[in-house]
């Protein structure tokens, strides 16, 4: 065994294993988990059917922060109308549910 390790092929297929292992990682991360890494909170899925009812927003997905339990802030992707109107929406419902200042939330179109 220890002959087999030190050969040359053994070398090879140990470093096409490890790049083998890499690109599934990099393909779990950034094409499968796109946007479904992490379980949405009932919080979280409240604030996007909420905002997915105004006009000019299609699809918003939201991710909010706590500390100790309570909110400090929250991050909104949305697709739809990328307007100063559609922000500013955005921001003062996100900051009315959730009880937070509007520097707080973060507000973002989706790249598409």
């Amino acid at each position: 065994m220890k002959d087999f390790l030190k050969s040359k092929t053994a070398k090879i297929l140990l470093l096409c294993l490890f790049a083998l292992l890499l690109l599934l990682a990099v393909w779990r991360v950034f094409v499968v988990g796109e946007s479904s890494d992490y379980p949405s909170t009932e919080e979280e899925k409240k604030l996007c059917r909420l905002l997915n009812e105004v006009e000019g927003i299609t699809d918003a997905r939201a991710m909010i922060t706590q500390k100790d339990g309570e909110t400090v802030g929250v991050i909104i992707v949305f697709e739809g109308a990328d307007s100063i109107l559609t922000r500013s929406r955005v921001l003062d419902i996100a900051s009315a549910a959730l009880n937070i200042e509007r520097k707080n939330v973060q507000v973002y179109p989706a790249n598409h």
